[in-house]
């Protein structure tokens, strides 16, 4: 069978249960399992060996049962850099990247030390070590499988004299001051979990999106506590879910935070809010 044939085969398998991303996935899943690019599978048709064409059935039947494609083939990409993720954290998303950027811009040529709480995949803490030379960092989740994920992540990108990752929760950060707190904290309220795709409620980490109640209760611990670990003049950077703006920005206001920058997303929701002391 030739590449054009099996990605037709696994794009309408995929369709006929009606998953939207059907052509993609089938691209990126072929791609995936004969090493290559794909711009590379698209402009060139080759024969694929039955060793393969098993491979990509098995898969292709994975994401028939909605398991998202960067767990089945254990990366996504984030800032043009790919990151392992499986099951045990978070699939970085192309909104987190909105806070990379301002962060760059404030700290630019500064010796940034900064926080980054529930690190996940490391997919922030890497991006903006990478991008800021003078920066140092550390990272905390909750999840103890979530730092082996960091880990992985964090052997690839050659930062290990530049970066602590750490298996402890918010409130167990002592006796050290931060240039920068850095969050994409669980922010879905608790009851709209059951609401969401069905690729994100069965498989990803629900300890990554239960935000609460409110959607707010991790969120506000982060804000509280980095009242006691910013350093004057350090900056909380905070990414927060569709509608959250104005309940975020008036804890902020009610813990002195002055906000610096708002940064939207792609469908023009506040998604990233940027705040001093």
């Amino acid at each position: 069978m030739k590449t054009t044939q099996l990605l037709d085969f696994g794009s309408n398998i995929l369709r006929s249960k009606k998953i939207i991303s059907h052509r993609i996935d089938s691209e990126v899943i072929l791609s995936y399992i004969l090493k290559i690019s794909r711009e590379k599978l698209l402009i060139k048709e080759d024969k694929v060996c039955n060793e393969n064409i098993i491979k990509f059935r098995s898969l292709i039947s994975r994401r028939l049962k909605q398991e998202p494609v960067a767990y089945i083939i254990a990366r996504k990409e984030f800032r043009s850099e790919d990151f392992f993720v499986d099951k045990k954290s978070l699939i970085p998303r192309p909104e987190t990247e909105l806070l990379i950027d301002p962060i760059v811009k404030i700290f630019k040529n500064k010796n940034l030390f900064f926080l980054d709480i529930g690190v996940g995949s490391g997919c922030i803490i890497f991006s903006i070590l990478k991008e800021l030379n003078h920066s140092k960092g550390i990272g905390i989740d909750i999840c103890k499988k979530a730092v082996l994920n960091a880990k992985i992540n964090l052997n690839r990108f050659n930062l290990k004299n530049r970066v602590k990752l750490l298996n402890k929760s918010v409130d167990q950060v002592l006796n050290k001051k931060f240039d920068l707190v850095v969050s994409n904290p669980p922010y879905i309220v608790k009851r709209e979990i059951n609401r969401l795709a069905n690729d994100i409620r069965k498989f990803e980490p629900k300890v990554a999106l239960d935000g609460g109640n409110d959607g707010l209760d991790v969120i506000k611990k982060v804000i509280y506590k980095s009242k006691e670990i910013l350093k004057l003049k350090g900056v909380l950077a905070l990414e927060i879910g569709r509608g959250q703006y104005f309940s975020v920005a008036r804890v902020l206001r009610e813990n002195n935070f002055r906000q610096i920058r708002i940064v939207k997303d792609y469908q023009n929701n506040i998604r990233c809010i940027f705040s001093t002391l």
